[in-house]
């Protein structure tokens, strides 16, 4: 792989000095100069953002590169592999099924999944839909979790690793392999594989062409490249596995969903992401059409776990005191393969954000979140929504 350093000049970042002080009228040239000014401190690559307004887009850009070997420029119909925000779909497409009575959020994962889904440590207490949804099932991913094997006791003499110490339910610790196993599970009780659900369940209704799980059912042209950053070096590195094909040959359906990374394996442009956001923001509804019902929606925005003072966390959904100030956002972040994306919004006041970056300086850090999302999430409150 090429080991590569962001393109930023001297020169152009002495160019955009002068207009880092005040921000023209929505969409000008100086918000945009203040947008790249932000990228280059944070050797940003290539950055898509939206912001609704009102319930309404009324703004949008893309900036820096697709891809740094070609310098080509990132567009706004080119889609990334968007990471954790990838989650909220899986569980999306879950609440639709709890809503036509198919499946409970108390039932039984061990039941829904066919092995056992159990902590050793604590064989007494299920572990519920709901407990993998909210992460406090006490699974982890200290065996990672790119296949059910790593947890079925039938294959792995070591899945047990797997569990934590503290009964399921006692808390909220993030996994990726609670939501893999949830999109098995979907796919078990839907009859279908998991990417072919999530296109029909959500996208297809939205109107959503280009985006899904499967890299085979999407335009190649339009993949940003993602680029790992090593903090020794600064030097990035293309990411050989973001967009990897998916060998399907021997595919079980309710068992190799994870195949498809129901934990992060979403790939979508911004403004599609926002698209969905905005389903979210009016509680199942977009553009006049109901995708999911609102009590569902609801409650993936209700707080089921307190990650800190400032964090708590619903169904796939964040609900962050600590991004802007005097503002409760809910939403999620995504990191992989050198990518950060943010998707966040404030749904009585009908406002919110998509910030969707393919590589940068991921060590700087603001409050907890890299520096560069939250600069810009911050840049974009103040032009457009701050009084």
């Amino acid at each position: 792989m090429n080991r590569l350093k962001t393109y930023f000049t001297l020169a152009f970042s002495l160019l955009l000095l002068g207009s880092t002080q005040v921000l023209a009228q929505s969409g000008g040239k100086d918000l945009e100069n203040e947008l790249k000014m932000i990228m280059a401190e944070n050797n940003g690559i290539g950055m898509a953002v939206v912001v609704i307004k009102d319930n309404k887009v009324v703004y949008n850009k893309s900036l820096g590169y697709s891809d740094l070997e070609t310098k080509s420029v990132l567009e706004d119909d080119h889609i990334f592999r968007i990471a954790s925000i990838s989650k909220s779909f899986t569980t999306s497409s879950l609440l639709k099924l709890v809503e036509k009575g198919q499946v409970s959020l108390q039932d039984n994962v061990s039941d829904l999944i066919g092995f056992p889904v159990v902590n050793p440590n604590f064989p007494e207490k299920v572990i519920t839909l709901e407990m993998l949804l909210s992460h406090t099932s006490s699974m982890n991913d200290s065996q990672k979790y790119s296949s059910l094997d790593i947890i079925n006791p039938d294959k792995n003499p070591t899945y047990a690793k797997s569990y934590s110490d503290y009964p399921p339910g006692a808390k909220h610790v993030y996994c990726n392999m609670g939501y893999n196993l949830a999109g098995a599970i979907l796919e078990k009780l839907q009859g279908k594989r998991f990417d072919i659900v999530i296109r029909e369940q959500i996208l297809n209704p939205l109107g959503i062409k280009n985006a899904g799980f499967n890299i085979d059912s999407l335009d190649h042209s339009k993949f940003a490249s993602l680029y790992v950053f090593d903090s020794k070096t600064g030097d990035f590195t293309k990411s050989d596995v973001a967009y990897r094909r998916l060998d399907t040959k021997d595919y079980v359906i309710g068992y190799t969903g994870a195949r498809f990374s129901p934990t992060g394996g979403m790939k979508i442009s911004a403004l599609d992401l926002a698209r969905y956001m905005q389903m979210h923001m009016n509680y199942g509804i977009y553009n006049g059409h109901r995708i999911l019902s609102e009590p569902s929606s609801a409650l993936m925005q209700k707080p089921f776990a307190e990650v800190s003072e400032t964090r708590q966390y619903g169904l796939a959904i964040r609900i962050a005191k600590d991004l802007i100030a005097g503002e409760t956002m809910i939403g999620h972040t995504g990191s992989a393969s050198g990518l950060r994306s943010a998707m966040f919004f404030e749904p009585h006041k009908k406002f919110g954000f998509v910030v969707i970056i393919n590589g940068m300086d991921h060590t700087l850090q603001t409050d907890g979140y890299v520096a560069l999302q939250k600069e810009v999430v911050n840049t974009l409150y103040r032009c457009f929504i701050e009084e």
